[in-house]
């Protein structure tokens, strides 16, 4: 970070009075003082550069976080304007570039000051002094869209401030609920159909979770489209465990507040779902399963054929803990109950997967559960299951009968093969 004042000479850096050792007809002046005094931004680069003035600066901003907590009294326009002023060159800073092979995230340098500049606005922010109608002239819309691009930052500390001073900003300024979910709908665009890059998803999407809950019903369109547009694609990039459980929560809410949703969220799953990510299904999977939880029957039925197909391929796959994963399933009451309901058009989708696993497949745990699946649907409907079982039986005996066709097809070719090459 570079000085801001590129001659500290020039500025009296003296440490200031404390509010406490002057009368209240000053405090506010001195408050003014204190607000310029730190917004001389320091190079932390250099460790023994500027020592005492860095130390005068972290005291005064920790004096500033206990004069705004204790305001009481409005705080006037001009001092908004200097706090939104003092926070601004501090926080909007051109962090230094930094290599990207690093697996560690970059923890920023300044922090130590940073961090308690952040204190002091997040404070501001939730101060009952603080004049909304006032205040929106200064924390305007670039103001905002420029806390969004901050929470891109390497700094897990710095992206936890930010998330919660958006939310703040979001309760308190109604005025720009509209601006700050469109803006945050963008980011995500971007960050699924172009980088597939950001730090800050994690955090958008906890803010999101608790607007979400906070929707009124019956929903509107404008968050519904959001739902199809902006969450149901960010199962799409492949570093999806970075967000997945405030992705899932967020996409639970929906379906919690409008059963209806539940097909389409079903379909957007099965949309995007892993063809060669084992760990990434088994994510799907655990949401497939509290989506379910909240779904109701006429939803059910909607999207139960595609879905069963897909849950039949879990069971298929040679990955354990996917098939065991997608096992689990049973063990669920309000599951189990859709999928007794629904058992005449389920089983025949599922039969050829249970009686393949129940007999071959590699991993113990998984033949027991599918065991156990198996003959549940055996007890329910001993006619039903007994129809699936001969229907796999003669598909198999079919599928025995055409590869001895083709086998025997290509050994009277090897032979035909052998005779011409021994005629030569």
């Amino acid at each position: 970070m570079k000085h801001q004042n590129g001659n500290l000479g020039l500025y009296s850096y003296e440490v200031l009075p404390g509010f406490k050792d002057v009368p209240n007809s000053q405090k506010e002046s001195l408050f003014f003082r204190k607000l310029k005094l730190c917004s001389i931004v320091f190079d932390f680069t250099d460790p023994v550069k500027h020592v005492k003035e860095k130390e005068i600066k972290r005291q005064t901003l920790l004096e500033l976080v206990d004069y705004v907590t204790s305001a009481n009294g409005k705080f006037s326009e001009a001092v908004v304007q200097e706090v939104v002023k003092m926070v601004s060159v501090n926080m909007f800073r051109t962090p230094s570039p930094q290599p990207r092979e690093e697996e560690e995230p970059t923890m920023d340098l300044a922090w130590p000051h940073l961090q308690i500049v952040y204190e002091v606005f997040l404070r501001f922010v939730a101060s009952s002094e603080t004049d909304v109608k006032l205040t929106k002239k200064y924390i305007d819309q670039a103001f905002v869209l420029k806390l969004l691009d901050l929470i891109d930052s390497e700094d897990p500390r710095e992206r936890e401030y930010l998330k919660t001073i958006l939310h703040r900003i979001y309760g308190k300024f109604m005025v720009h609920r509209p601006f700050i979910r469109k803006s945050i709908n963008n980011v995500f665009y971007q960050f699924v159909f172009e980088t597939e890059k950001h730090n800050g998803i994690a955090e958008l999407l906890e803010i999101l979770g608790s607007i979400i809950n906070g929707f009124a019903l019956p929903l509107k369109e404008e968050h519904k489209m959001f739902l199809v547009r902006a969450l149901i694609p960010l199962h799409k990039p492949r570093c999806l465990a970075m967000y997945h459980q405030p992705l899932s929560y967020c996409i639970t809410q929906f379906v919690e507040k409008d059963c209806k949703l539940a097909d389409v969220v079903i379909r957007g799953l099965l949309k995007y779902w892993p063809v060669t990510n084992s760990s990434k299904e088994v994510m799907f999977l655990n949401e497939l399963e509290e989506v379910l939880e909240a779904t109701q029957s006429q939803e059910f039925q909607r999207c139960m054929v595609p879905l069963f197909h897909q849950i039949a391929r879990c069971l298929s796959s040679s990955h354990f803990q996917v098939a065991e994963r997608a096992l689990f399933l049973w063990n669920n009451d309000p599951i189990e109950n859709l999928i007794r309901q629904n058992q005449k058009v389920i089983l025949p989708i599922l039969f050829p997967a249970l009686e393949r696993n129940a007999r071959n497949h590699w991993n113990q745990a998984v033949r027991s559960l599918t065991i156990n699946v198996r003959k549940i649907f055996e007890d329910l409907d001993p006619e039903l299951f007994n129809d699936c079982l001969l229907k796999f039986q003669e598909t198999e005996k079919k599928e025995d009968e055409t590869k001895a066709r083709w086998e025997a097809r290509w050994r009277r070719l090897e032979e035909m093969g052998a005779q011409k090459t021994a005629g030569k």
